[in-house]
């Protein structure tokens, strides 16, 4: 495993840390997870994040959400936010 895949698979983890931790239906922003899998530097990994947030939507894990509105994966502009599914 590469450090690029180890980074990956850290930071689906900490979004799906993060998810549990809160109140159902809950998000959290992308840099959640960016600021804790690397608390200094995060800002490098926003799309990274971003791009472990899309993977854990292929496979139905999260939803990506803007105005509180789940929203295609593939047409992000702007900020968005991370729900665990039900």
């Amino acid at each position: 495993m590469t450090d690029q895949h180890e980074e990956d698979a850290a930071l689906e983890a900490a979004i799906l840390e993060l998810l549990a931790k809160r109140a159902v239906g809950a998000t959290i922003c992308p840099s959640d997870a960016a600021r804790a899998v690397r608390p200094e530097g995060w800002r490098e990994l926003m799309e990274p994040a971003r791009l472990a947030a899309r993977r854990l939507v292929a496979d139905g894990t999260v939803t990506i959400t803007q105005g509180g509105n789940p929203i295609d994966p593939t047409t992000i502009h702007g900020p968005i936010r991370i729900r665990l599914n039900p």
